[in-house]
């Protein structure tokens, strides 16, 4: 088997329009098409990074809450690279975001931070430079 990349990632998240804003205005994700399935109450959005398809965000009516805290199985967070993690938090906090403070990752010397979506779930920040 050859694997080229990962072609997306879906999110389920709680309250559509509130999601919907989050991911396309805080880090800017473009929408590449939206879609609303009737038959099972469900919004589809997907969006893509600098041209790039990247996340499907989907709402199903109830979906039962996934935990974050303490840490369990399944998808840890979702990472985005950045230029500058200091211009990054500022424009997170801007939004009214939490966000934790910069980090150095023990094992590559790269700065990061986390935040999470309307859902809680994290995502985080990393700078691909270990100069700084």
């Amino acid at each position: 088997m050859k694997l080229n990349k990962i072609h997306h990632i879906a999110i389920i998240c709680s309250d559509y329009a509130k999601s919907k804003a989050f991911y396309v205005d805080v880090p800017g994700l473009q929408i590449v098409a939206e879609t609303y399935r009737s038959e099972r109450d469900s919004h589809k959005l997907d969006l893509a990074l600098n041209g790039t398809y990247l996340i499907e965000l989907f709402s199903f009516p109830n979906p039962p809450q996934r935990k974050s805290y303490p840490e369990a199985a399944g998808l840890r967070h979702l990472a985005f690279e950045t230029d500058d993690p200091d211009e990054t938090i500022q424009l997170l906090l801007e939004s009214r975001l939490n966000v934790e403070p910069i980090r150095v990752d023990e094992f590559t010397g790269k700065r990061f931070t986390f935040t999470f979506d309307p859902d809680g779930l994290p995502s985080n920040s990393k700078k691909n430079d270990m100069s700084k």
